[in-house]
């Protein structure tokens, strides 16, 4: 097997920073654990083995397995607001979207406190990271870019790296040092294996500091363009030639082995033609996309074995939170910039189809940008030895609860300003009740909104619409949104939608 990226010499001649060994307690602190923060970018619901997929996890499956999965958590359907909200804790709109302008991250709550505070991944924000919180970084600053060679430059042996366009140029940082179009000299780097190797080193730089850490890991995988190790992609070649039809029923009938979904769930309909209207060549290439798609998060729990492996050497596995969700549901855009070069190497740029994003959101619809249960409920996987029992709850939370969880378990205050701009209150929610087995008070109502695509749940009611008219929809005994209730209940359609258009009018109102 190939080896993975192993380290970043050149950064740390480059930041030239020395930490002092202190001596670690001995006992765990559990108002001071260690914090690991997981995300991946758009991933379905269904594609993690302890969600129902067939992609291999097995790192993921014991943290599961030892840890609490929700099966009604929610992020904000789209990559740099779901940033927003997981890292301040409130609304993106309401704190400047991109800007954070009138938000804290977690980074700069945790940190006042003595957290010593690590992001190696997708950032997607204006300000970097060490402007706002974060001791260390390392990685994309950007939106997304080629997995091999995020640079405008072929290395030596190699063709040029496929991008998504030829004035699209990706940027990146080291700590706070800005790179437009990184192109790393090792022909071994790739984004998931680079991200967790940073984040490895960083641990084993400051492993013997008495202070915890909060180590933030949003990965780029499996988002587009289609990069994997080619013995990653030999692992499912001709695994996916049984189609999407069949992948989606499999997943569907483990998903209610599971519990993860119940009797009131049904297969949402096909989104795309059937599969045996395809050619053979067309089914061959239909499979190498979702075999090359499905490497890609294999890769992403490989290293997770990495990193997991590292906090048990450390002596820091029995105090640490883990976390780990996806930034919005699978992904139906098409960007192919290089129709004549095949998903997997470094001269590629490719997507996966609308039918594999499809089957990657079983048994919910639509897609990451729409509202709908696809685009927004999100695997959530929750891990903390001697905390959190294992099982399963359907009590539904919000990726504004993360930063709220923080705050409860630590006492860390929300700061009133931020870089000289008032901050809104927070308004999530702490899991730490639902972590310890109890029911906690619910939000009176979750929002949503990004471009034309608005929602809004209160209780198992949820309206949502897609720049058209609203519909309504009963969670409870319709949770992928087959039957529109609009018609039958218009007064509380209305009633929802008037709601929403107020929310939308209130975050528009800047602290004072």
């Amino acid at each position: 097997m190939r080896p993975v990226f192993s380290t970043f010499l050149f950064a740390s001649l480059l930041i030239g920073l020395v930490s002092g060994p202190l001596t670690a307690s001995a006992e765990p602190d559990r108002t001071r654990p260690n914090i690991v923060l997981i995300m991946v970018d758009d991933m379905g619901y269904s594609d993690i083995g302890c969600y129902g997929g067939e992609v291999q996890t097995p790192n993921l499956d014991r943290l599961a397995k030892g840890g609490l999965r929700f099966t009604q958590f929610y992020n904000t359907a789209k990559c740099h607001t779901t940033r927003a909200e997981l890292l301040t804790g409130n609304y993106a709109y309401s704190i400047g979207d991109n800007n954070m302008e009138h938000g804290a991250t977690f980074g700069e709550v945790l940190r006042p406190i003595g957290y010593r505070t690590l992001i190696a991944g997708k950032w997607h924000q204006k300000p970097l990271p060490t402007t706002r919180g974060f001791d260390r970084y390392f990685g994309l600053a950007d939106g997304c870019s080629n997995f091999f060679n995020p640079g405008l430059k072929a290395r030596p042996g190699e063709g040029p790296p496929g991008r998504k366009g030829k004035t699209r140029v990706r940027r990146w940082a080291i700590e706070d040092k800005v790179i437009m179009g990184y192109t790393s000299p090792d022909k071994d780097f790739y984004h998931t294996d680079a991200f967790t190797s940073y984040a490895i080193d960083r641990l084993d730089e400051y492993k013997d500091e008495d202070k915890p850490f909060i180590l933030y890991l949003p990965y780029t995988a499996p988002h587009y363009p289609l990069h994997a190790w080619p013995e990653d992609i030999a692992k499912y070649r001709g695994k996916y030639k049984i189609g999407w039809d069949e992948i989606r029923k499999q997943r569907f009938a483990r998903m209610n082995e599971m519990g993860i979904i119940g009797p009131n769930h049904k297969l949402s309909p096909r989104a795309s033609r059937a599969w045996n209207d395809l050619t053979d060549q067309q089914k061959d290439e239909e499979d190498l996309k979702m075999a090359v798609y499905a490497a890609m998060i294999d890769r992403v729990d490989q290293n997770l074995g990495r990193l997991f492996a590292k906090l048990r050497e450390l002596g820091k596995w029995n105090n640490t939170l883990i976390m780990f969700l996806t930034d919005n549901g699978a992904c139906p855009e098409q960007p192919n910039t290089t129709p004549d070069i095949p998903p997997g190497p470094v001269e590629s740029y490719r997507t996966v189809s609308v039918a594999w994003a499809n089957a990657s959101n079983t048994p919910y619809r639509k897609f990451k940008s729409t509202d709908y249960e696809g685009g927004i409920r999100t695997p959530f996987i929750a891990h903390w030895p001697g905390v959190i029992k294992p099982g399963m709850t359907g009590q539904v939370g919000h990726i504004i609860d993360v930063s709220a969880t923080f705050r409860d378990i630590t006492g860390a205050k929300y700061p009133k300003k931020i870089l000289g701009n008032r901050t809104k209150p927070p308004i999530g929610k702490s899991l730490l009740p639902v972590f310890k087995g109890k029911q906690r008070e619910p939000h009176a109502e979750i929002y949503w909104h990004f471009s034309r695509a608005n929602a809004v749940r209160q209780g198992d009611l949820k309206v949502v619409r897609a720049g058209k008219g609203w519909e309504l929809y009963d969670l409870k005994a319709d949770p992928t949104e087959m039957n529109n209730l609009a018609r039958e209940r218009p007064e509380k359609t209305a009633e929802l939608a008037q709601m929403w258009e107020d929310w939308r009018e209130n975050y528009k109102n800047k602290p004072k």
